[in-house]
């Protein structure tokens, strides 16, 4: 009896030494692109990162350095190196291709940018030739390679000392990569797109090698040390910085994150589509911009800081109940519409509430500028401070406030989604009516979800108006060019996973950042965003930090990608292609 092997797959494919040899190849074209980064890639300084220096990497050099290490790393896993197999615990061949694919766009991005810039293929020095070829080597070796994809297993048994230390060292990386991306410079948008470039193909090759999910298992293990390296990095992020500029997209970053998180609760949760929720944190900006003492402010009064938050808070819970008790009853596209409505109400509001057109309240267009710094205990957080030797400017001082106002939210998301009421805005969600049956009051429960986003949004709206140190009616828009607005809120929720935590904090950070440092397309901005959320809906439409529930319904019976990401032995942290 003989063996049909003709679909025979991955390793056991009948292919003698040619996937070694392949697999040779594209560790040695790695090194060959590491090795290109010490050698000058152009002979002027006028390029972004100074690539003139031969022995020293520089700028987009570092990108390609990276990856190169990385894709060689890579291989020598495929090749079964000692040590090494824990690089690729789901298989090697498409982690391996996208790494070597980074390797190569990243660089010929560099050197077309190079060409472009500078005018022409005579600036490029040996170096950038070398980096051109080297790049192109194993991301056409690695894609000959067959595909090996195999069920992730348990990984061997490691001290706990050495586990916590491997999560502290994620969070290392982490805090480096993010501040890589903060610290380009606008002017010179090369650095900042290579960046992308570079970690959006290691992040997928992560991903597919089930690096993330080991790391994901390891971090649900040690949850409590989880929680504290990741305080700990974000405390550490202003003492980080090297400009105000830095610190202040940071602030904006927090913010912004904070309100797609109450957000979330009404859209993620609840399945509400609200497309008026920036009203809610311009309610809260505003609320204390009149009660914290402006020299503009239309009542004489001036509270302390913590009343001013439960002012802001408070108005903005009775505009949420005001707003959706009428309103809560409609479903799907008409709540849009309502919400919507309700968004341009408040900005033309606030707006003829100037003394001319309606009661002298908010001034009009004019705003009101001028919001005094908060002063908390004697700290005063218009100045500098200085601590350990770092001096923290205004905008470290309000990042450490907001990211204290983040906790809490996140505190109060997670509390509330695992409670009996979030229990029952996930059935109003999945099914309204079949909520209702068992008993499930829709209305009272939307309304209570409704609510809560628009109190936390207000929470959020105090910080932010003094943090901006104005508040004008331009800036709570449904759409427009600059963050926030409700488009912009509503793109970080689903982009970043919809009933998640990390979803809408990962969606907001890429939503804000990406504009200020991408300023050069102007009025092409809205166009990228609007592909690029296209490209997400079509493959992956879970998001890309995804609820469990959510990314099986996105995905048909043997769909999702399995074995990409599967399932461990012992703890369920994936999926396998059965349960699916």
């Amino acid at each position: 009896m003989t063996t049909d092997t003709s679909k025979t797959t991955g390793e056991n494919a009948p292919t003698g030494g040619r996937p070694t040899m392949l697999r040779a190849i594209t560790a040695a074209g790695g090194l060959a692109s590491v090795a290109s980064t010490f050698l000058a890639w152009t002979w002027t300084s006028e390029f972004p990162g100074d690539l003139t220096f031969n022995g020293y990497p520089g700028g987009l050099q570092l990108l390609t350095l990276v990856l190169g290490l990385l894709t060689t790393l890579f291989a020598l896993s495929a090749m079964d190196v000692r040590g090494l197999g824990w690089l690729t615990p789901a298989g090697s061949t498409q982690a391996l291709r996208l790494m070597a694919l980074g390797t190569f766009a990243t660089t010929w991005f560099t050197v077309i940018a190079i060409a472009v810039d500078l005018g022409g293929l005579a600036n490029w020095e040996p170096g950038a030739w070398v980096a051109a070829i080297a790049g192109l080597i194993p991301a056409v070796a690695a894609f000959l390679l067959p595909n090996d994809a195999r069920p992730l297993k348990r990984p061997a048994k490691l001290p706990s000392w050495a586990e916590i230390l491997i999560i502290a060292a994620v969070f290392a990386i982490g805090l480096y990569v993010v501040n890589y991306g903060i610290q380009t410079d606008a002017d010179d948008p090369e650095p900042f797109l290579g960046y992308l470039i570079a970690t959006g193909f290691a992040a997928a090759a992560l991903f597919k090698a089930g690096v993330v999910t080991r790391l994901s298992a390891l971090t649900a293990k040690y949850r409590s040390v989880t929680l504290i390296a990741a305080l700990v990095t974000a405390v550490a992020f202003p003492f980080t910085q090297n400009k105000a500029s830095y610190t202040e997209l940071g602030v904006n970053i927090l913010v912004f994150a904070t309100v797609a998180l109450g957000l979330n609760i009404v859209v993620g949760l609840a399945g509400l589509l609200d497309l008026g929720y920036v009203a809610f944190l311009g309610v809260g900006a505003y609320t204390a911009a009149l009660v914290s003492g402006a020299g503009s402010s239309t009542l004489d009064i001036h509270l302390p800081f913590w009343a001013a938050v439960i002012a802001g808070a408070v108005v903005s819970l009775i505009f949420g109940v005001l707003i959706g008790a009428p309103t809560l009853r409609l479903r799907g596209d008409y709540l849009a519409i309502v919400t919507l409505g309700f968004g341009e109400i408040f900005r033309i509001a606030v707006l003829n509430l100037d003394g001319t057109s309606g009661p002298s309240v908010t001034n009009g267009p004019n705003g009101i500028p001028n919001i005094p710094p908060l002063e908390i205990f004697g700290f005063n957080f218009g100045e500098d401070h200085t601590v350990l030797g770092h001096t923290l400017d205004t905008n470290a001082n309000y990042f450490l406030l907001m990211l204290l106002v983040t906790i809490v939210v996140v505190l109060v998301f997670s509390r509330a989604g695992n409670s009996r009421i979030g229990r029952a805005w996930v059935a109003i969600r999945e099914d309204e009516t079949a909520a209702t049956a068992m008993g499930i009051n829709g209305f009272r429960v939307k309304l209570i979800a409704f609510a809560l986003g628009a109190t936390l949004a207000g929470v959020a709206g105090t910080v932010w108006a003094h943090v901006q140190s104005t508040v004008v009616p331009e800036q709570y828009v449904f759409a427009g060019p600059v963050p926030p607005n409700s488009t912009f809120l509503l793109a970080a929720v689903i982009l970043g996973g919809m009933g998640t935590i990390g979803g809408p904090l990962l969606g907001a950070t890429l939503l804000f950042l990406i504009p200020k440092k991408l300023e050069f397309l102007q009025d092409y901005q809205l166009l990228a965003f609007g592909i690029a959320l296209i490209l997400l809906m079509r493959f992956r439409p879970e998001g890309i930090i995804p609820n469990r529930r959510q990314q099986l319904e996105y995905h048909e019976t043997g769909q999702l990608d399995v074995p990409d990401q599967p399932q461990l032995s012992g703890n369920a942290v994936g999926v396998t292609k059965a349960e699916a």
